[in-house]
C-alpha cells in the first residue's frame, strides 16, 4: 500500500467569524487558543456579499460564529454564504454558532397567512450545508426541532444567576417573569437562587402591533423584595420597563433586570436608563456600541460558555454536562 494511504488523518479545528460581532469571536478564539481563519469579506455596490477564506479548509472541523445583529438580514446572509463556501471547499463538518438566533420570535402562527420564519431559518442553514447548530437561549425551546441535525442549546442562566448571587444574594429576592409564558424559565431561576419566591406580570398584547404590550398587574408576592425580572431578550424595552414600574408600584424594594440578549432597538436605551430598575444585566451575545451603554448596564461575557461548548463538540464530548 502506498505510504500516502497509510497516513492517519488528524482532526483539525478551524474557527471563522462573520463581520457582525468580531469582538466576541476573537474572545472565543483566545480562550480556545485557536486563531480565527483570515477571511476576505466585503459588499458589492448593490449590497451583495462576497466571502473567501484565505487558507485551505479541506477536511477541517469548521465552526462559524455570527451573531444575528442589526442589520440582521445582512448578518444572516453573510453566515449562509460562509457555510456554502466551507461546504464547497470540502470542510469535513460545519458547526454554526449562533449566539443570537435571528427570527426566533416568529416560531408559530398567531394569525392566518403568517410564516413560521424560525423554521425557515433552520431550513436555510440546512440547505447551505450546516451539520450542527449551537445557539444560546432560544426564544422557545421547540425551535431545536426545526433543524434536522444536532442542536446544542446553551443556557446563559448559570452566568447570570452567579452574578445575581454575588451581588444581591444577601437580600430577600423574588424572581419575576415579565409574562405568564416564561414562567418555566423563571422557575429555573428561582431554583438556582435557592428557592426564591416566584411572581409574574399579567399583560396583554395585540398580535397586530409588534413590540407593544401592556403590563396590567403583578401576580405574586413582591413587597419588600429585590425583584429579579428575567427575560431572554430586550428589544425596544417597553415590556420590561413597564413590568419594572408595576413591581415598584406593588411594593418591590428594588428591581434588577436580567436578560441574555441585548437587542436594544429604537428607544430601548433611553427607556432602560431612565427606568426604575437599579441595574440591567445582559450578556454580550450581541454587539453593543458605546451609545448603547449606560451607567446601570452590566454586560457579562458569554465567550467562556461558547468556548467550552465548542471544545466539547470538537472532542466529541458532552455539551449537556456543562450545565450539570
Amino acid at each position: 500500500m502506498s505510504d500516502l494511504l497509510k497516513k492517519t488523518p488528524t482532526k483539525k479545528i478551524m474557527l471563522f467569524s462573520g463581520r457582525a460581532h468580531p469582538v466576541l469571536a476573537e474572545e472565543v478564539a483566545n480562550l480556545l487558543e485557536v486563531p480565527l481563519v483570515p477571511t476576505t469579506a466585503y459588499d458589492f455596490a448593490n449590497g451583495e456579499i462576497y466571502v473567501r477564506f484565505d487558507e485551505s479548509v479541506r477536511g477541517s472541523d469548521a465552526f462559524v460564529i455570527q451573531s444575528h445583529s442589526a442589520p440582521i438580514n445582512e448578518a444572516i446572509m453573510e453566515q449562509l454564504i460562509m457555510i456554502d463556501a466551507l461546504k464547497r471547499a470540502s470542510a469535513k463538518r460545519i458547526t454554526v454558532i449562533l449566539p443570537f438566533y435571528g427570527y426566533a420570535r416568529q416560531d408559530k402562527k398567531h394569525l392566518g397567512r403568517e410564516p413560521i420564519s424560525a423554521r425557515l431559518m433552520a431550513d436555510l442553514f440546512t440547505a447551505a450545508g450546516a451539520d450542527r447548530l449551537m445557539t444560546v437561549d432560544l426564544h422557545t425551546a421547540q425551535i431545536q426541532g426545526y433543524f434536522d441535525g444536532p442542536v446544542d442549546h446553551l443556557l446563559a442562566m448559570p452566568i447570570l444567576t452567579r452574578y445575581v448571587k454575588n451581588n444581591y444574594g444577601d437580600q430577600p429576592l423574588a424572581v419575576v417573569s415579565p409574562d405568564a409564558g416564561r414562567i418555566k424559565v423563571a422557575e429555573s431561576w428561582a431554583n438556582a437562587l435557592g428557592g426564591a419566591p416566584l411572581a409574574f406580570i399579567h399583560k396583554t398584547r395585540d398580535p397586530r402591533r409588534p413590540n407593544e404590550s401592556k403590563a396590567n398587574r403583578v401576580v405574586g408576592e413582591v413587597e419588600g423584595r429585590t425583584c429579579i425580572l428575567v427575560d431572554d431578550l430586550i428589544d425596544t424595552g417597553g415590556t420590561i420597563v413597564q413590568a419594572a414600574e408595576a413591581l415598584k408600584a406593588d411594593g418591590a424594594a428594588d428591581v434588577v433586570i436580567a436578560a441574555t440578549h441585548a437587542v436594544f432597538s429604537g428607544p430601548a436605551v433611553d427607556r432602560l436608563k431612565n427606568s426604575v430598575a437599579r441595574e440591567v444585566v445582559v450578556t454580550n451575545t450581541l454587539p453593543l456600541s458605546d451609545e448603547q451603554r449606560f451607567d446601570s448596564l452590566t454586560v457579562l461575557s458569554i465567550a467562556p460558555l461558547l468556548a467550552q461548548a465548542t471544545a466539547a463538540v470538537f472532542e466529541d464530548g458532552s455539551v449537556t454536562s456543562l450545565f450539570s
